[in-house]
């Protein structure tokens, strides 16, 4: 049975430096380890992608552009995979006592991306699901490229030209550069070098609120994925629609063109105005903001976690204050509004109504 054509961004993982690793080690060994990264890939694209099939040491993993309306989401899942695949890989090779060839060459591989946005059907055979179509066929040959030649770069994200159009960000530093394949022509490719944004992720500091530190905390679940939820409750334009006469954002600064670490944001609202910077950014895990509105200065902490195999979201939202002072007052004057107002709780069940009118 064949489905209607599809839209949507084809994303493809692929481990760097595998097929020479393979010659040189201990094939139990290696395929364990292989296993290892493969699972912390699989996880990672599993917040917001269809895993479509395993292909040795790559993945290919699809989503209908329906389903990832912001296609921002998408460089932040790259980015957030990335991370896990080097915090892992590092990982193993910390723990690992083992003095085998497959073991002493585990920092020899990275990881890189292909991603491309383009038609296919979902055809099914006997149970066995399977993407077809040309673009299908495009972002398999765009593994064969030479982006190493040209750049040096061991691990990458290559974007078609069409997927960026798509995804409508343009990064800083792409790499331009034409490929030409058999029946397919020449195709616009701009890659990105992940190591520098790897670095940058690892020596950032963590900004957490602790559950001790809280002066206010509240909770609420979603039905709806991390990703989904993370969208609207940091998409400044999704904050204003679920807010409705209630407040307005706007976006103040962009470093890089993108939300993330640095990013500012303003809201009008009655006869105040809040000035927000975010200071930490984990997608789909947590993100911190440092906030002021008038007198008042406080931190607040968004903690996403799966429910349900990933089908709905637990949100905590944590807050610190830091004035007005003396804070002993502030802290139960804000418990106080809190709990007649219900700001967050109006907010948060804005946001679930519209998930549920826009699904």
């Amino acid at each position: 049975m064949t489905s209607e054509t599809e839209h949507g961004y084809l994303v493809l993982a692929d481990i760097s430096g595998y097929t020479s690793y393979l010659a040189q080690v201990e094939l139990e060994h290696a395929q364990e380890i292989l296993t290892d990264l493969l699972a912390t890939i699989v996880d990672q694209f599993k917040q917001a992608l269809t895993i479509s099939k395993l292909e040795g040491d790559a993945i290919f993993a699809n989503v209908n552009e329906s389903n990832l309306p912001n296609g921002e989401r998408l460089l932040e899942l790259i980015e957030g995979t990335y991370f896990a695949f080097r915090q892992r890989r590092d990982m193993c090779e910390r723990q690992t006592t083992c003095t085998c060839r497959a073991c002493a060459a585990i920092p020899s591989l990275d990881l890189k991306f292909f991603v491309h946005h383009g038609d296919y059907i979902t055809q099914n055979i006997s149970g066995i699901r399977e993407l077809v179509g040309s673009d299908i066929n495009l972002i398999h040959r765009l593994t064969k490229n030479h982006i190493v030649e040209k750049t040096g770069w061991r691990a990458y994200t290559l974007f078609t030209e069409k997927a960026l159009e798509h995804i409508n960000i343009h990064p800083e530093g792409l790499h331009a550069q034409i490929e030409s394949y058999e029946h397919l022509g020449d195709i616009s490719t701009l890659s990105m070098d992940i190591h520098p944004r790897y670095y940058e992720m690892v020596v950032a500091n963590r900004v957490i609120i602790s559950p001790e530190e809280a002066d206010y905390s509240f909770e609420f679940d979603f039905d709806a994925p991390p990703h989904i939820v993370w969208d609207w409750l940091m998409d400044i334009q999704r904050r204003s629609q679920a807010m409705g006469d209630n407040g307005h954002w706007s976006a103040i600064a962009r470093p890089n063109g993108r939300n993330g670490i640095g990013a500012k944001n303003h809201c009008a609202h009655g006869k105040g105005a809040t000035e927000e910077v975010m200071v930490d950014w984990r997608p789909f895990e947590y993100a911190t903001c440092h906030s002021v509105d008038g007198s008042s200065e406080y931190r607040s902490m968004y903690i996403f976690t799966p429910l349900d195999d990933g089908h709905r979201t637990h949100v905590e939202l944590r807050m610190k204050l830091f004035r007005p002072k003396p804070l002993w007052l502030a802290r139960i004057m804000v418990k106080m509004m809190f709990a007649i107002e219900k700001p967050y709780l109006t907010w948060f069940e804005s946001i679930k109504h519209l998930m549920r009118t826009n699904s």
